[in-house]
């Protein structure tokens, strides 16, 4: 069931999902009271607490504060835990036309609000929005990681701006992205598929299933290079253990992902493609750098999205007996 639009009275709604962010927020909030060129816009932040342990909710009344002059700064307490639960959760608060989201880990630059909002009213056409999102890095990042970077939310696409290609799951994160209102509100079910990440969980998906109903429903999905973000990186994300855990998790939710938009008679062939096509990049791979593997975490990480791929579709049927057995 799609939630009812609500009228907007504000140009952007800013939305911070939090998890036990009361050391990352305050740098956060310290670089949007600082955004330029915003003079005549009307907006506001909301920030929604996935369940904090921490003191979260001390920081925000401390900024609440601090923003009276600038802006509303809203605070809600999600207690359903899970990304996509905070996102829906804010586009249910949000009073903007447009619902600009950073994680409590994103640095933006300052006329990042700015860049966001002109793109949304120069093209009217797009559902959502997305740019660039470089990394800052508490440790260097192993060799290879180019290759690899996308999996930690950090996209370069180059200068020009371009359409993304939904139907080959080229998206962007959920962080850094910007939606109309509307189009996530008459398009986007209540209840999601995937919840996004739990404490210690790591499969992945929550950021793009959102953008594949919105892309159903013939919105656009664009990159806009004018917007620039920095996505902090502490050294734990860059070990060796976290990374083969989040390849796994970015290939499980594949086959979830593929079945979105699918119609019935679709989803046998979904399954073959998805299982013997992973199969054979599996054995490609493995025949192409059986002698890397070992060194090169790059290369290894890539194997174990391939596996995490293949495997999609019985971790899919999987949840859904236990959906089954838990009705």
């Amino acid at each position: 069931m799609m939630s009812k639009v609500i009228i907007n009275n504000l140009d952007v709604t800013l939305a911070i999902p939090s998890y036990n962010g009361a050391a990352r927020l305050p740098k956060l909030l310290d670089l949007l009271f600082q955004q330029v060129d915003i003079e005549n816009l009307n907006w506001e932040i909301i920030i929604i607490d996935n369940n904090s342990s921490d003191n979260t909710s001390e920081v925000i009344s401390n900024y609440q504060k601090i923003f009276s002059s600038k802006c509303p700064l809203r605070y809600f307490m999600e207690s359903q835990q899970g990304a996509a639960y905070a996102r829906l959760r804010a586009v249910r608060e949000a009073r903007g036309q447009f619902i600009a989201f950073l994680d409590d880990d994103n640095l933006p630059a300052p006329d990042w609000l700015a860049a966001a909002y002109i793109f949304g009213i120069e093209h009217p056409q797009a559902g959502a929005w997305s740019g660039q999102i470089h990394g800052e890095f508490e440790v260097k990042p192993p060799e290879n990681f180019e290759k690899i970077q996308a999996f930690l939310a950090i996209r370069e696409h180059g200068e020009e701006a371009h359409l993304f290609e939904p139907d080959r799951l080229r998206l962007p994160p959920g962080a850094a992205l910007v939606v109309r209102k509307q189009a996530w509100a008459e398009n986007v079910p209540q209840k999601p598929k995937l919840s996004g990440k739990l404490p210690g969980v790591l499969v992945q998906g929550d950021d793009y299933e959102p953008l594949l109903y919105i892309h159903n429903a013939n919105w656009e999905i664009w990159y806009n290079p004018a917007m620039h973000t920095y996505h902090q990186i502490p050294h734990w994300r860059l070990e060796k253990e976290y990374l083969l855990k989040l390849a796994r998790g970015c290939g499980l939710c594949i086959f979830q992902l593929r079945l979105i938009n699918a119609k019935n008679c679709q989803k046998p062939l979904i399954f073959l493609r998805t299982f013997l096509g992973n199969l054979r990049r599996i054995l490609k791979h493995f025949f192409k750098h059986k002698n890397q593997l070992k060194n090169d975490l790059g290369l290894l990480f890539e194997m174990h999205f391939y596996i995490g791929s293949m495997l999609s579709p019985f971790y899919s049927f999987r949840c859904f007996l236990n959906k089954l057995n838990q009705a």
